[in-house]
């Protein structure tokens, strides 16, 4: 019933999108970048797998941390995401934005106590679907700690006249 109601909704917000994505103009474009820097403190860590249920050793237990590869704990990668999704929703493109789809690859690991700027910027618009690069990377050693692509459904910039309105 769930899977059926969601198909519905779904379908009918395609078709909708579909026909009335013409001529859109946003306060962004191709080539726009923003970031936002923080550093995780092991109380982050910790408020996030209380909140989630990741209990894993390696992000909260120093001593097992170093037995591992990693010497030390280190952060949830979706913690880490979670500053990608702050930048799309709150800076660019900004409020309104819906993520569709993401593709991300953790070649480093985040240490907790490190500081990391998330940035993202956009590759291509079209319509109401917003693709952007998004890479983390630490910000005392240059080492990207997440890099991928997100695809956005973005609403209508209401302040800004189409085309139609404009002539």
């Amino acid at each position: 019933m769930l899977r059926l109601l969601y198909k519905s909704l779904t379908t009918k917000h395609s078709t909708c999108i579909r026909s009335t994505v013409t001529n859109r103009r946003y306060h962004f474009k191709t080539g726009d970048s923003a970031e936002l820097t923080k550093t995780f403190s092991a109380d982050d860590v910790l408020t996030f797998s209380s909140l989630c249920g990741d209990t894993n050793p390696l992000h909260l237990d120093e001593e097992y941390a170093k037995t591992t590869r990693f010497g030390r704990c280190i952060v949830h990668g979706v913690l880490i995401n979670g500053l990608i999704s702050a930048v799309l929703g709150t800076k660019l493109p900004g409020p309104g934005a819906i993520f569709m789809s993401q593709d991300i690859k953790f070649p480093a690991p985040l240490y907790v106590n490190e500081s990391v700027t998330a940035a993202v910027e956009i590759l291509d618009i079209r319509k109401s679907v917003v693709v952007c690069s998004t890479t983390c990377t630490a910000t005392g050693t240059s080492k990207v700690v997440m890099s991928g692509k997100v695809y956005l459904m973005v609403p209508k910039d209401e302040n800004k006249p189409t085309a139609d309105e404009s002539s």
